[in-house]
């Protein structure tokens, strides 16, 4: 059995995990800085990589003790190299460095996106290879065939905004607070979905997402004055659950061998969203598959159980490895139109 420190610092959360190879969690611990962001309506990256600098040494002795287990009892370090905002990655990845260089132990620099990947396997062991894996989050939107560790295949990507930024964004502009994801939920329990809002590429043969129109659609609404804010949400996330489903049964026509339909990232969970996959997945005989809650958002566990993944594969990675602010899971697919640098 196999122990994993992993460390996350990608955007504004900072974490450390201490994770098994047998999918135990020994320790997990997270600080998040929604109030030190909430007066700007979104994440300002400085402010993010000074809070990581500031904490993620005392949350790494925390895990540690919780976990009852040393630094020199652990077997690897998994720390986030990227894809995020540069000046946190940096500061997990550099604390990852001098940890595996001062103990001796094999450094990980995972892809964050393959942290989010891997994570259903964290909590499903019966999960298996391939699975069509829907990746939505603040700064992502995907459908990738997840072939193996290491092994992802693009069927589609976001080519403007993610879903997640869609609804931040969508928070901000009907006031209703920061994060904006839960925010908008919990508006549209209280809304109904009769504000007419576009569904963007919704039919379309190109195989990809877009939000823009629809955040762009959602400004006008709310400047009328005609609808209220509870049935603008309601409207914006029906118009999201819309053109997820249809997306994700354009990619299950490509995904052969498909052992199941998987959801994960920041916008997975969604109870509105958890539940139309749910049912698709049902409508075509397939598992469904999502991790619980807390694994969804941005956390360690899944860096860590994601590095336990590598270092069975015999991944790991020298000290120089760079951080990044752009890392695609799978390099090879094809340009996309539009930003296409979310890919």
């Amino acid at each position: 059995m196999a122990l994993i420190l992993g460390l996350e610092s990608s955007c504004d959360e900072t974490a450390a995990a201490l994770v098994t190879s047998d999918r135990q969690v020994l320790a997990h611990r997270l600080a998040g800085q929604e109030a030190a962001h909430r007066p700007f309506g979104g994440v300002v990256p400085e402010i993010a990589a000074r809070a990581h600098v500031e904490v993620l040494a005392p949350l790494i002795e925390a895990a540690l003790a919780d976990a009852g287990v040393t630094l020199a009892e652990v077997d690897a370090i998994a720390a986030t190299a990227g894809p995020g905002l540069i000046g946190g990655v940096m500061v997990g990845l550099v604390t990852g460095k001098a940890l595996a260089h001062s103990a001796g132990k094999p450094l990980i620099a995972v892809n964050h996106l393959e942290g989010h990947a891997l994570s259903p396997r964290l909590s499903d062991p019966d999960l298996a290879f391939p699975y069509l894996l829907l990746l939505v989050s603040g700064g992502h939107c995907q459908l990738l065939l997840v072939e193996g560790v290491n092994r992802y295949r693009r069927l589609a990507t976001t080519i403007d905004d993610a879903a997640g930024e869609a609804f931040d964004k969508t928070a901000k502009v009907l006031g209703l607070g920061f994060p904006g994801g839960p925010a908008v939920e919990v508006a549209a329990r209280a809304g109904r979905p009769i504000v007419p809002l576009p569904r963007p590429l919704k039919g379309s043969p190109e195989p990809h997402f877009s939000f823009a129109g629809l955040k762009s659609a959602v400004v006008r609404a709310h400047a009328a004055g005609t609808w209220s804010v509870e049935d603008i949400a309601a409207s914006f996330q029906q118009a999201v659950v819309d053109c997820l489903l249809d997306r994700t049964v354009r990619a299950l026509e490509a995904a052969h061998g498909a052992t199941a339909l998987v959801v994960a990232g920041g916008v997975a969970a969604n109870g509105a969203v958890r539940t139309a996959l749910a049912d698709l997945a049902a409508a075509n005989g397939l598992r469904f598959v999502a991790p619980p809650l807390w694994l969804c958002t941005d956390n360690a566990a899944m860096i860590g159980w994601a590095g336990a993944e590598r270092y069975a594969a015999g991944l790991t990675d020298p000290l120089d490895v760079a951080a990044r602010p752009r890392w695609p899971l799978d390099p090879g697919a094809e340009a996309v139109r539009g930003a296409g640098v979310k890919a």
